[in-house]
């Protein structure tokens, strides 16, 4: 047992720190990209999250918007040169 405090302490980040839940890590990841995140929110994700997640987050939010963009115009031209 008292193997597992130090390994917590070390890998855990600051003790007593409430996480971000995925959920949230998603919505607030949603919002400042649509440029809705309010102060608050951004304050206590700074505050309560881990900024890896929402960097890794961030990444992979903006490869599958880069993603969907492109596929939709490609669909667009597509169906443009059908017609």
């Amino acid at each position: 047992m008292s193997q597992q405090s130090p390994g917590r302490e070390n890998g855990g980040g600051a003790e007593g720190r409430k996480s971000v839940p995925l959920l949230g890590v998603v919505k607030s990841i949603a919002a400042a990209a649509f440029g809705v995140q309010s102060s608050r929110n951004r304050e206590a994700d700074f505050t309560h999250g881990n900024y890896r997640h929402f960097i890794v987050g961030g990444i992979i939010f903006t490869v599958i918007f880069v993603l969907t963009v492109a596929f939709v115009v490609s669909l667009v031209l597509k169906n443009a040169g059908a017609s």
